[in-house]
């Protein structure tokens, strides 16, 4: 008899081919004590606005958030994926913690290497964090694109809020 999983082998591999349910922009900027990012709690299905209460930045070990716009479900794997990588180095005991620019380069590769596999994560990420007195702000996209500044928009709000967040923190 054959298991569920051992009939998934022999299944084709289907790859995303658009989001389904979807999460919008996600915000974020750099100020004097610290970063700051925001997100709303809505995910649409379509272009119908169904589940409100969908966390879209989470907390990546003590130092570290990550905000993300674009496929819930892939954010779902980031998240189980991130949460493996935190136990990972927790589990090793040797004192190391990872840091915000840690958590950045590390998305940036995954997201790189999905695309690169033609499966990409229908994602834009805003990545955040301070330690040790260092700021940090971050985005990558789901092409593995990436850049640091003092102020991040994805989704939607990338052509609206960038210009006026970049003035007032200028």
């Amino acid at each position: 008899m054959q298991t569920l999983q051992s009939h998934a082998a022999f299944a084709p591999k289907s790859h995303t081919q658009q989001p389904i349910v979807t999460g919008t922009s996600v915000l974020g900027l750099v100020y004097k004590d610290g970063i700051m990012l925001a997100a709303d709690n809505l995910a649409s299905y379509g272009s119908l606005a169904r589940f409100r209460d969908v966390e879209r930045l989470i907390s990546v070990g003590n130092y570290t958030i990550v905000g993300a716009s674009g496929d819930i479900s892939d954010f779902q794997y980031l998240k189980h994926t991130l949460d493996s990588v935190v136990t990972k180095e927790y589990s090793l005991d040797d004192g190391h913690e990872l840091s915000p620019s840690n958590v950045y380069e590390y998305l940036s590769r995954l997201m790189y290497n999905r695309r690169s596999k033609m499966d990409p994560l229908w994602n834009s990420l805003a990545i955040g964090g301070f330690r040790d007195g260092e700021k940090f702000l971050g985005f990558v996209d789901l092409q593995g694109t990436t850049y640091k500044s003092s102020t991040v928009a994805t989704g939607f709000g990338a052509y609206l809020a960038t210009p006026i967040l970049r003035k007032a923190v200028e």
